[in-house]
């Protein structure tokens, strides 16, 4: 009776999981495919098109184009703002989860860091710009690391906070009681059982600065301008290059998409490793 009853709740399982991917991934295969398009092809809607790369060749290679460096700059920003992100929350879920605070401090820090997050990025826009003109960092990398650090840190903090309550106390009692201070024990003892989820609050925080589009229009100009403000310049006054635009999108997936495959083999691989190995 159980087995009748469990193969229709199997296919409508997988029927549900199948429409779940259509829907997500026939979009990304569409900005793709338009990025092998004339523009001519893709305004006319034609179904069938011969693929060219003219589109692709314009954006990393034109003399007007800036995407190339653009790149760079994401990948700056991105990589600088996720190591301080990782670094911050994970020494702040320690001290929140392990040492002697009162529990209405961390419940009051924790519930803070929660409704921060949920503040609208294009809201501190304004106060960010006014402030890193004020002391000078403004068209400057500095200001939008910081800036993307405090977007982000709320979350990599409850990401963080989770694989830090999953360590035994035990191995650390010990390691305390063997003479580890707490850099040691820190190092030694709770990195290698949460490499799980640094890997994946890594990739969530890279994931996250590197599509942020609101703070970084406000806080980079032409030399520091991200991937995502440079796929916004090609919607001109007079034209919008849209096949240059789904090339752009389609080479901005692919930090992304290599760093979600490295991430999930080994937070995979850390999930299964028990603590007292």
């Amino acid at each position: 009776m159980r087995t009748d009853t469990a193969a229709p709740r199997q296919l409508g399982s997988h029927v549900i999981l199948i429409a779940a991917a259509i829907v997500v991934i026939v979009p990304v295969l569409w900005v793709v495919a338009a990025g092998f398009r004339t523009q001519i092809s893709l305004l006319t809607g034609a179904f069938f098109f011969t693929p060219v790369l003219t589109s692709f060749i314009e954006v990393l290679f034109s003399k007007t184009s800036d995407f190339l460096v653009n790149y760079r700059n994401s990948l700056i920003v991105g990589l600088t703002s996720t190591a301080l992100c990782l670094v911050v929350a994970t020494l702040a879920a320690w001290s929140l989860h392990r040492m002697r605070w009162p529990g209405w401090v961390v419940h009051i820090f924790l519930a803070w860091a929660l409704l921060f997050h949920m503040i609208p990025p294009i809201a501190l826009a304004g106060a960010w710009f006014t402030m890193a003109r004020a002391v000078g960092l403004d068209n400057t990398f500095t200001a939008l690391i910081l800036a993307h650090t405090v977007l982000n840190l709320p979350m990599a903090l409850w990401l963080m906070g989770v694989f830090v309550r999953e360590v035994p106390r035990e191995l650390e009692e010990a390691a305390a009681i063997d003479g580890a201070s707490t850099p040691l024990l820190l190092w030694r003892i709770v990195l290698p059982i949460i490499a799980p989820g640094l890997a994946a609050t890594g990739v969530l925080t890279f994931v996250f600065s590197w599509n942020e589009f609101a703070v970084a229009l406000n806080l980079t100009m032409k030399q520091t301008a991200t991937v995502p403000v440079a796929i916004a310049k090609f919607a001109q006054d007079f034209e919008i290059l849209y096949t240059q635009m789904a090339a752009s999108a389609a080479l901005s997936i692919l930090p992304a998409l290599i760093l979600l495959l490295i991430g999930q083999r080994y937070i995979v691989k850390g999930l299964t490793q028990g603590a007292v190995k």
